[in-house]
């Protein structure tokens, strides 16, 4: 079993955390984060540390105490650092640019896939083969990665598509003849 909601969250300075209504908002030099708190877990901020403690000792409570402490503890790095995926294309042809609001990709299909950039998020491309993905909340990042990678998704005999650029696609060998 996991103790992660052990751990106090550490708010560093210029991030100011508040806690009224059953909902946290944390506020820093990249934004404005909020959270709806469970009502299985108690949250207290003192002295620049916010800490978690289950109310009970029920299986839902102690498992709601981990994930709102990693919310938070997202919340409070996106408002301070923000979050970056940085992802890689491969193949022939293949290239992505960032027109206006829109990210628009050539894919090898018989038609450029254009996709709107959200509000809060940024995107750059520095080559036409790398996409950079910034915002504060990491579950919209991750998203946003996700939904760009499953246009084409990394093939495993040559490596063509988009992938993630920590990733490493496993190839499989060719036809023998």
């Amino acid at each position: 079993m996991s103790r992660v909601g052990k751990n106090p969250v550490e708010v560093p300075g210029g991030v100011t955390v508040e806690i009224a209504n059953d909902v946290i908002k944390a506020k820093g030099k990249r934004g404005e984060l909020s959270y709806t708190l469970s009502n299985e877990v108690n949250v207290t901020y003192a002295d620049n540390v916010v800490s978690i403690a289950p109310k009970s000792q029920s299986k839902r409570s102690r498992s709601m105490w981990g994930t709102t402490r990693a919310q938070i503890n997202n919340m409070v790095k996106g408002v301070s650092e923000g979050f970056t995926v940085n992802m890689e294309i491969n193949g022939v042809g293949y290239r992505a640019a960032v027109e206006g609001k829109e990210l628009v990709l050539q894919l090898g299909y018989s038609h450029p896939v254009r996709y709107a950039i959200p509000d809060g998020i940024v995107m750059k491309c520095e080559r036409p083969t790398a996409i950079s993905i910034e915002g504060n909340n990491k579950q919209q990042v991750g998203q946003l990665a996700a939904e760009i990678r499953a246009f084409r998704p990394p093939e495993p005999f040559k490596g063509k598509g988009i992938k993630y650029a920590t990733e490493t696609v496993r190839r499989k060998e060719g036809k023998k003849k």
